[in-house]
């Protein structure tokens, strides 16, 4: 008996589709391979943006990180020609191991958490304003400003970083 619906049984399908990828992102050799497999991610997560209708951050989900910065860690991927020089045998680290068990306690306190969410008039009137131009934009270029363009300085420096990296090779 599906008590879930039509919308639940979608995000759920989407969401076991992001989390899919975006283990393939980890365990897949292939640098350009993982790549794509981020960008899957990216796709997946802007559906489930546009499912809980917050249109313009799936919008911005799809121009900018699977856009723009998907063509910039492309760009260095390819830049850096990295290959596989050697074998490398699987072993299992303590930070993997502690990594895993993090991964495992964050899944276990959402889920805890999700059956103890707290609702009212208050979550709706935010739902209503939520993802909308207007607040995303008051937001970015008032309280997030700062942190905004600390970002974009930062990757332009990674951009650069790279090429300076990579230019004896080239």
């Amino acid at each position: 008996m599906n008590h879930l619906g039509p919308p639940g049984t979608v995000f759920y399908l989407l969401a076991f589709a992001t989390a899919f990828s975006a283990i393939l992102v980890i365990v897949v050799r292939n640098p350009i391979n993982s790549a794509m497999a981020l960008v899957a991610t990216f796709l997946f997560l802007a559906a489930i943006y546009a499912q809980l209708l917050a249109h313009t951050i799936a919008i911005l989900q799809v121009l900018v990180y699977a856009g723009a910065i998907m063509v910039l860690f492309l760009f260095v991927i390819m830049l850096l020609s990295l290959t596989q020089d050697a074998e490398v045998t699987p072993r299992l680290s303590i930070h993997q191991v502690v990594g895993g068990a993090t991964a495992v306690a964050l899944v276990v306190g959402l889920v805890l958490g999700r059956w103890h969410e707290a609702g009212g008039a208050r979550a709706k009137e935010t739902l209503a304003r939520f993802g909308t131009l207007e607040q995303v934009g008051g937001l970015l270029y008032t309280r997030w400003l700062l942190p905004f363009e600390a970002v974009s300085l930062l990757l332009l420096v990674a951009m650069v970083g790279a090429v300076v990296v990579a230019k004896p090779r080239i």
